[in-house]
């Protein structure tokens, strides 16, 4: 049964390794969004009770939102200066066929 998947989303999980070697190593990683989750379960523990769920939606859409502004206007994470076309040569790790 897992095999089966991998073989049929196989392309899509090697999809990054279509981008160029620099965005690579900054692209595995989810360190961004662990951030993310580690700030809002930070702020809702300071709260502890929230009257309702849309209070606590609200904190969490503020905390999500303040991160994409982030994101798009402070320090760039990436950027797409590399955008040159990937060498086929390149050490890619190809689907075994």
């Amino acid at each position: 049964m897992f095999a089966e998947w991998v073989e049929e989303t196989i392309e899509q999980t090697l999809t990054v390794f279509h981008l160029p070697k620099g965005h690579r190593v900054r692209l595995r990683t989810t360190n961004n969004l662990e951030k993310l989750h580690q700030e809002v379960k930070r702020r809702t523990r300071v709260v502890r009770i929230f009257p309702n769920p849309r209070s606590c939606l609200r904190l969490i859409t503020a905390l999500a939102m303040e991160q994409s502004e982030e994101w798009v206007t402070g320090h760039r994470y990436l950027t797409m200066t590399e955008t040159e076309p990937v060498d086929e040569t390149e050490d890619v790790l190809q689907p075994v066929t």
